[in-house]
């Protein structure tokens, strides 16, 4: 009978041991790789019936943007003939202007919030102190050739500064707030910095130069808090976030927000006015696309490392947020999928893993697969800290899930990885 050398047994009884410590001291995080997720919802539909929604809404987004972009066509075979560069340029049907990226507006708008933080355009380009510009209706972007990184040749003006130059704001104490700039002599504190922060800090709207002050709103009429930037002017409307919110976020102490919570004044209307400026609405330039955000595949990209969710019309970032996904033993699941329903609001309930749990009112769920879903989230605020809070779902910040809600349609891919 053959036996093995004793230098191999002697191995193996070395080695099997070793396999055990390894798998029972392996890091968390990988071995939850492995593990099936359990999902927080019970699924609106069956696999089949998911897929044929995706398949069905993709379908129809594809025909919406081949209609878009059929007038194009022929410009686009023109320009490649040419072996030029095709100009992209959108129309903006909701105000009657183009945005183009010959000067890289359009590119930037699309980066940085578009209408949400920028509204739409107000002008067209125009040629104003020497300087390509275009106003938006809170915001006017200049063209500056001369800075070399490309990255910064788009520029806001100032329109905080130029249209408060004959307003004194109160003076506030040294460190006041919880974030202070001793360049202007002001402080940011929430829910003004949470915003800040958020949609663009420094780069988009600038030093603040005035405290929180009470003014007269000019979207309601209503006094409200308001604080001016450089470059923009931030109005607090607390009443945009629902009650039920409200209650959740100050008996926990937990930094919750809605989507409209903090608006921008129309700073670039106001500076058109000064600036005595009447635009009157363009005619759509022949095989020029109606701007919409179909025009781009949109995706969105989740990463479980970094615990960060970014969305993309066609290679550009549009959007990027925190999130909080599946713990271990409920983990969110790796891999190629699609938005396949969409519910406003949604109760939670279910047990799993020797787990129950019945959480109403869930704010913007859009399902990705089984019962796995993004969704706003209001009994933590641990978003982008590296905590895995979930169920298996996606959990956002309310107005993050508020924006991706809007923002995406059943059959926008989602790509979930580490």
């Amino acid at each position: 009978m053959y036996r093995l050398p004793s230098r191999f047994l002697s191995f193996w009884l070395l080695l099997i041991p070793l396999i055990i410590i390894i798998a029972l001291f392996l890091p968390a995080h990988l071995r939850a790789r492995q593990e099936s997720a359990v999902a927080e919802f019970t699924p609106p539909m069956s696999p089949a019936e998911a897929q044929q929604s995706v398949i069905a809404a993709q379908q129809a987004e594809q025909s919406q943007r081949n209609a878009l972009l059929s007038s194009t066509q022929s410009a686009s075979q023109t320009y490649t003939a040419m072996g030029l560069p095709r100009v992209q340029t959108v129309y903006v049907n909701e105000t009657g202007y183009h945005v183009s990226d010959r000067t890289g507006f359009l590119d930037f708008w699309r980066r940085h919030g578009g209408v949400l933080v920028f509204g739409y355009p107000i002008s067209e380009e125009i040629v104003e102190d020497g300087q390509i510009v275009q106003y938006f209706e809170r915001a006017r972007l200049e063209y500056h050739p001369e800075i070399e990184d490309p990255d910064f040749q788009v520029q806001l003006t100032l329109l905080g500064r130029e249209l408060t130059t004959e307003q004194t704001f109160p003076a506030v104490e040294t460190g006041s707030g919880d974030l202070f700039f001793p360049e202007t002599g002001y402080g940011i504190s929430d829910p003004f910095l949470h915003f800040w922060l958020k949609r663009g800090g420094l780069r988009l709207f600038g030093y603040p130069i005035s405290g929180p002050i009470e003014e007269i709103s000019p979207v309601d009429g209503q006094p409200r808090i308001v604080q001016y930037f450089e470059r923009a002017r931030f109005e607090h409307h607390p009443d945009d976030m629902a009650p039920f919110y409200r209650q959740q976020a100050q008996a926990f102490n937990l930094r919750l927000m809605s989507l409209y919570e903090i608006r921008l004044t129309d700073l670039g209307r106001q500076a058109a006015v000064q600036r005595g400026h009447a635009f009157a609405r363009s005619q759509r330039l022949a095989e020029v696309p109606e701007w919409s955000p179909i025009l781009w595949e949109r995706r969105i990209d989740v990463n479980l490392t970094t615990q960060q969710l970014t969305a993309y019309e066609g290679n550009i970032p549009v959007f990027r947020a925190p999130i909080t996904t599946g713990k271990d033993g409920f983990n969110t699941p790796v891999g190629s999928f699609a938005i396949y329903s969409q519910l406003p609001m949604q109760t939670m309930q279910g047990t799993a893993g020797g787990e129950s749990w019945y959480v109403p009112n869930i704010p913007w769920v859009q399902y990705i697969v089984g019962g796995v879903a993004f969704h706003g989230t209001y009994w933590h605020d641990l978003w982008g800290t590296g905590i895995r809070r979930s169920h298996g779902c996606i959990n956002l910040n309310i107005d993050d899930a508020h924006w991706l809600y809007e923002w995406a349609d059943i059959g926008t891919t989602v790509n979930i990885f580490y």
